[in-house]
């Protein structure tokens, strides 16, 4: 890492008690997937969520870093926060030394903003969050599908990859050509037709009582400063799941939220590299879309 002088601490620290995973464990594994995960984190103001004494410990949510007190190697981007009336200095994870630092700070999960700080106002992506219940993951993976077929028929393209923790999350590109009420528009115009066509067991209703045990597609990540965790990021729950990028056809009933890991899942991205790269890349044409749902209305 060139003259970057990282100095890490405490690895002997057990962050699973479950798996006998440490701290160590954690940031070999951002060491060695730091070449797939860092495309979805370089220029992304960063919200820190900080286990330091794991996963059974007390964690919390930290945005603003204290400049006189991170090493100058560091970058930085000062983002006005209109909920806190203030600019906030966000770290960028730029490179795998801030990745490792990220991770020494007990930063288990990455959850980078859907926007680089080139264009902080327009989204690379648009994304559907599907939050079950107690569902059975076989209905979470129809909807999933259900999403898939309502962007084959706008023929538009979007990729899945596990929560690591309950659900799946989709991804649809945008290239950062519009806006983020554009990208939360476009969302919730898709959540609504996956709730047309699976009325019995998706929802959109934020409230938790109104949802009664239905699917929750979350198109509301879609707003400023909101942040899903990354693809290839670890999730602070037993196992030490990892948020994992598939190919459509592994969408289907054999699919557990939970069965990819730190334990296994190098040697899955070994072997098939970066299923993602599209998302990274020029987007959907979001005025084709509007244009063929205005031109074939529903009955």
């Amino acid at each position: 890492m060139g003259d970057i002088n990282l100095h890490l601490t405490n690895q002997n620290k057990i962050y699973f008690p479950d798996d006998g995973i440490s701290k160590r464990d954690i940031v070999n594994y951002y060491d060695a997937v730091s070449t797939l995960i860092l495309p979805y984190l370089k220029g992304r103001p960063q919200s820190m969520h900080r286990f330091p004494n794991g996963i059974t410990g007390d964690s919390f949510y930290q945005k603003d870093v204290d400049l006189k007190n991170i090493p100058s190697w560091l970058e930085t981007e000062k983002i006005y926060s209109e909920s806190n009336d203030k600019y906030i200095d966000y770290l960028l994870c730029n490179n795998k030394a801030s990745l490792l630092y990220m991770a020494n700070l007990g930063c288990i999960e990455l959850n980078p903003w859907n926007s680089t700080i080139d264009k902080i106002d327009k989204p690379d992506w648009a994304v559907i969050d599907l939050d079950p219940a107690n569902n059975d993951f076989k209905e979470v993976v129809k909807t999933a599908l259900t999403v898939k077929k309502i962007m084959d028929e706008f023929e538009t393209e979007c990729y899945c990859k596990t929560s690591g923790a309950t659900g799946l999350h989709i991804y649809i590109p945008l290239g950062a050509k519009y806006g983020y009420d554009s990208a939360r528009l476009f969302a919730e115009l898709i959540a609504n037709e996956v709730v047309a066509r699976l009325p019995h067991t998706t929802s959109v209703a934020r409230p938790l009582e109104n949802r009664r045990n239905k699917i929750y597609i979350d198109f509301m990540q879609n707003r400023q400063g909101q942040t899903l965790a990354s693809p290839y990021c670890v999730r602070p729950r037993p196992g030490a799941t990892v948020s994992t990028p598939l190919e459509w056809t592994e969408v289907n009933e054999q699919l557990s939220p939970s069965q990819f890991t730190v334990k296994n899942v190098m040697r899955r991205f070994d072997k098939k590299g970066d299923l993602w790269k599209a998302v990274l890349g020029k987007g959907a044409n979001l005025e084709m879309i509007i244009k063929k749902i205005s031109e074939n209305p529903k009955p």
